[in-house]
Formats: structure tokens, C-alpha cells, sequence
């Protein structure tokens, strides 16, 4: 009798994290909905290796650039990797970090993001369409690219940058 509950139990544990799973894995629909507003945003335009070198990386698209911008009075900052890796992208970020990221340009650690991110623009998303971005985001492969860290106004970048003019 002991033996069989201990089955029984074994069997429930093993099960319901997989219906859990299966319950908040997100469509099919969604996830097509998330990738069509990552290509209309152009994220893979600022977050894609070589990129800006005229020789994109497709084979890791969305996993960063190389190349930052430089903020006159800010620093240089550099598009980061998008993807689910954990140690170099957004693998453990929730989607709803993800959406404070996009609509109100803030990180789970608080920091701001540089304003070349369009943050203002895309705070305009309603809420089906950010869960569905940051969704189809969860949803790529981990592509391991660590992007050159930020550099703050007074500091020399040692990576290539754009200068962007911010208007007066």
C-alpha cells in the first residue's frame, strides 16, 4: 500500500509541472504575432551582429551588436543580445520584464536604457502585443554574445560606435 502511494505521488509530481507547462507555453498565434512586431519594430536592426558593419550576422540575429552608440554627455552604449541565453541575453528576464523594458525603458535592475532604444514609441503597445514580443523573445534559441559593455560620457569606448547628435 505504501509502495503504491509513493507511486502515486511520484506520478502526480512528475505531472504537474508539465500540465503547468503546457498551460503557459505560449501559441503558436502568439509567438507568430511576437515575431511579426519584432520585424516590424526592426529590433534585428540595432541588435544583430555586424549590423552596423554592413555584414549582418543572421545566423545569430537579435543576439547584440558590436558596434554601440555614443551619446555626447551620456556614454557609448551597446545594443544588447535579445535572446533566451541566460548569461549573456534575456534568459532570466520574465516577459514581464521584458515589457517594463520596451514600454517604459527600464531593466529588472532598475537602470534606464539609453534613449536610442525608442522606448517612448513602443510604450504605445498595447498589452496582447508586448506580452506577445516579449513571448516570441522567451521563445529564441540561446545564442551566447556578450556585447562590450557601456562606456559612461567621460570614458574612451574600445569598441566601434556611432555618434549620435541628440537635437538641441
Amino acid at each position: 500500500m505504501r509502495q503504491a502511494i509513493l507511486g502515486a505521488l511520484t506520478l502526480f509530481a512528475l505531472a504537474v509541472p508539465a500540465a503547468l507547462t503546457a498551460q503557459t507555453a505560449p501559441s503558436q498565434e502568439k509567438l507568430r504575432r511576437g515575431e511579426y512586431l519584432a520585424n516590424i519594430m526592426d529590433c534585428a536592426g540595432c541588435h544583430t551582429p555586424g549590423i552596423f558593419l554592413g555584414k549582418p550576422d543572421m545566423q545569430r540575429r537579435l543576439a547584440g551588436s558590436e558596434v554601440g552608440f555614443h551619446i555626447p554627455g551620456l556614454g557609448t552604449f551597446f545594443p544588447p543580445n535579445l535572446t533566451s541565453d541566460h548569461e549573456t541575453g534575456l534568459g532570466s528576464w520574465s516577459e514581464a520584464d521584458i515589457v517594463k523594458a520596451v514600454r517604459l525603458g527600464t531593466r529588472p535592475d532598475g537602470r534606464i536604457l539609453a534613449p536610442a532604444m525608442p522606448y517612448k514609441a513602443y510604450g504605445k503597445l498595447n498589452d496582447a502585443d508586448a506580452f506577445a514580443l516579449a513571448a516570441y523573445l522567451k521563445s529564441l534559441k540561446p545564442i551566447a554574445n556578450r556585447v562590450p559593455a557601456i562606456v559612461g560620457p567621460d570614458e574612451k569606448a574600445t569598441a566601434p560606435r556611432l555618434s549620435v547628435v541628440m537635437p538641441q
